[in-house]
């Protein structure tokens, strides 16, 4: 059987929300959007996921929040990297590196 739409992995949200304020600040729903659109709709990242994630990255000072409006003129948090959030960006896509060389090797083992 076939899955759609994978899972994401433990502690893969945090990379993707991160490379995807790489480029600039956006809004939570552009955020989910990116990441939808990016995966070819593999992973879909839900509210109830993206909005804790979020918070949780603004308290370790990753990326900060600022109240702003979107294109559809409604008030929207729009967020953006810090340098810290930068380079957690770099640690998270070296980890992410050794985890998928690991599983490769794994998978590749007779």
């Amino acid at each position: 059987m076939t899955r759609r739409r994978a899972d994401l992995l433990y502690g893969s949200l945090d990379m993707l929300i991160l490379k995807t304020l790489a480029p600039g600040a956006r809004h939570g729903l552009g955020i989910a959007n990116r990441i939808r659109l990016t995966t070819n709709g593999v992973f879909e990242v839900k509210p109830g996921s993206l909005f804790p994630a979020l918070h949780r990255l603004e308290q370790e000072g990753w990326i900060e929040g600022e109240w702003g409006e979107s294109e559809n003129n409604r008030r929207a948090r729009f967020y953006q990297l810090t340098s810290a959030g930068r380079k957690q960006l770099a640690v998270e896509k070296l980890n992410w590196a050794r985890m998928v060389g690991a599983v490769t090797n794994v998978l590749e083992t007779d």
